[in-house]
């Protein structure tokens, strides 16, 4: 098999090169290994990372690693499967795992760690045997844009137990785990997959609150850490974590004791791309102390691994990137693929995926501010949910919210003319708003008396009203607090309609508004069929 185009002359020794392209954890496009991902891979490519775009199906997936390891037995192969509202292995239909927040919500380690390990078997049985995750950031800021229910909690001792169960039960089966992403992204305004964020709050603060759960994860032996593309001044004024040596090496390193595999979060995210550019940022974080590089959530070709594999490898004859600090990195990379090839000739038993049901049942918070009974056989529903944009790391290709889980337990019940189950999607621009909370109107739109919102939205309130007259209406929403288009759309709506259902699928802020409000903690597809049991009355898992 051919190897890798070679750029660099004959200047670069060759286990430069190829500790160079083991530190490496790129992505790719399709199904199946291309050409090109095999050929780096015989020439000790050290890990790959799977994205929902290489996913169609267990099966699929499990002849795409055997694909991958005959090439390399100890191949680390990498995916972002948190459950919950980051999925990769459940993208077309929502994930069967809870994520962080609803586990955190039902506060029971046993369950957590129940949960981990059975994720654990399916990613293990699709021969997937390093996951990025789980989240060990403390929910710190409830605006955050891109951690959210992606957090345990907002209390560092809950994060930590839980983050402790997690690792435990990934780790037990043979998949190593990743806390991310140190030193904290739970007290950001900015999504780093965009900007540089920026955590103003001092060093004392950060080692009573962010780190608890690290600290925790690394006692427990954790044997991975991502790191996260953000500006801490207490710890480093110059240099965003995943950069900064202060930061890599002597706080994650020297102070909390970790000696695995620090991998970075993707390199070509805007907060190190825009700044630095993927290659510059590449060798900077392995000088900081990173192993491994993630690129290709965007960036996904053979021209990419080159370019870096080359950019680190003239790195060390220049002398920027110490040749000693390379192969360091390049040996805890080979040492975690062996570490996991035990597991994956282990035979394992099917996942239970019943687990994951019952801690979405479990993390369920039901107030009841009317009457309320369970939607009845002959009864029309219409649901309502609000969209706003998702952001990056959860995407907006993976199905959430309660109606499809409603449609499925009242199929074939109704009066065979029309549907018993209407669902109707609202976003922003639906409602003549932008996405952002606080954003200005469309001008076409504005000046609708003192309501502060547009005739657009109004139009969307009356309509909905309308297709309602003679239907049950459930109200669906994702961190509403966040909104204020979402949160007038549902304060005009559940005026008009006090029998009205809210489902909050997101983090729970405001208060409770409906004759019946529940807070799932999570929009996965199982934290769904848990709020539309409520519903119905009815067990459907």
């Amino acid at each position: 098999m051919a190897t890798l185009p070679e750029t660099i002359g004959d200047e670069i020794p060759p286990t430069v090169a190829r500790d160079a392209l083991t530190v490496l954890q790129p992505g790719f496009v399709g199904t199946e290994a291309p050409e090109w991902l095999l050929r780096a891979v015989a020439g000790g490519l050290g890990s790959v990372g799977l994205f929902g775009r290489n996913v169609a199906g267990p099966r699929q997936l499990a002849r795409l690693t055997a694909q991958l390891r005959a090439v390399r037995p100890d191949l680390l192969v990498a995916i972002d499967e948190e459950g919950g509202d980051v999925t990769r292995l459940d993208v077309a239909d929502g994930s069967a795992w809870p994520g962080n927040h609803a586990l955190g919500a039902a506060d029971d380690v046993e369950l957590t760690r129940r949960v981990a390990r059975e994720l654990g078997r399916s990613l293990i049985r699709c021969g997937i045997n390093h996951n990025w995750a789980p989240s060990a950031d403390i929910n710190s800021d409830p605006d955050n844009p891109v951690i959210g229910v992606r957090s345990f909690g907002a209390d560092p001792a809950l994060a930590a137990r839980h983050t402790v169960a997690y690792v435990e039960g990934v780790q037990s089966v043979g998949v190593a785990a990743t806390v991310k992403h140190f030193p904290g992204h739970g007290d950001t305004a900015t999504d780093s997959h965009l900007g540089l964020p920026e955590i103003t709050v001092d060093a004392a603060t950060l080692r009573a609150r962010e780190f608890e759960p690290f600290r925790a994860a690394i006692a427990a032996g954790v044997k991975s850490v991502m790191s996260a593309h953000i500006m801490v001044p207490a710890l480093d004024p110059d240099l965003p974590a995943t950069l900064s040596r202060r930061i890599l090496t002597g706080v994650l390193r020297d102070e909390l004791g970790f000696d695995g595999v620090v991998v970075t979060d993707g390199i070509e995210m805007g907060a190190i791309a825009h700044r630095w550019g993927i290659a510059r940022g590449a060798v900077l974080a392995l000088a900081a102390g990173a192993d491994a590089v993630c690129v290709g959530g965007g960036l996904a070709d053979e021209a990419t691994v080159v370019r870096l594999r080359d950019a680190i490898a003239l790195a060390v004859a220049s002398g920027e990137l110490p040749a000693h600090r390379l192969a360091e990195a390049a040996g805890r990379v080979r040492a975690l693929g062996r570490w996991t090839q035990e597991a994956l000739f282990r035979a394992l038993p099917e996942p239970d995926t019943s687990v994951g049901l019952d801690a979405a049942r479990r993390a369920l918070r039901i107030t009841r501010n009317g009457d309320f009974t369970p939607i009845g056989d002959a009864e029309l529903v219409h649901v309502v949910e609000f969209s706003p944009v998702a952001n990056i790391a959860v995407g907006d290709q993976t199905p959430w919210g309660v109606g499809s889980a409603l449609a499925a337990a009242l199929d074939g019940a109704g009066d065979g003319r029309r549907p018993r189950v209407r669902i109707r999607r609202l976003g922003a621009a639906d409602l003549g708003a932008a996405d952002l909370d606080g954003a200005a109107l469309d001008g076409a739109d504005a000046g609708a008396g003192n309501t502060g919102v547009g005739n657009a939205a109004e139009e969307a309130v009356r309509r909905v009203l309308a297709d309602s007259a003679d239907r049950r209406i459930v109200l669906v929403v994702r961190d509403v607090h966040r909104y204020e288009w979402m949160r007038h759309a549902v304060s005009r709506l559940v005026a008009e309609r006090p029998d009205a259902v809210v489902v909050e699928m997101g983090v729970p802020q405001a208060r409770p508004a409906g004759a019946l409000h529940i807070a799932t903690h999570g929009a996965a597809r199982c934290c769904g069929i848990a709020a539309a049991e409520i519903l119905t009355g009815r067990t459907l898992g």
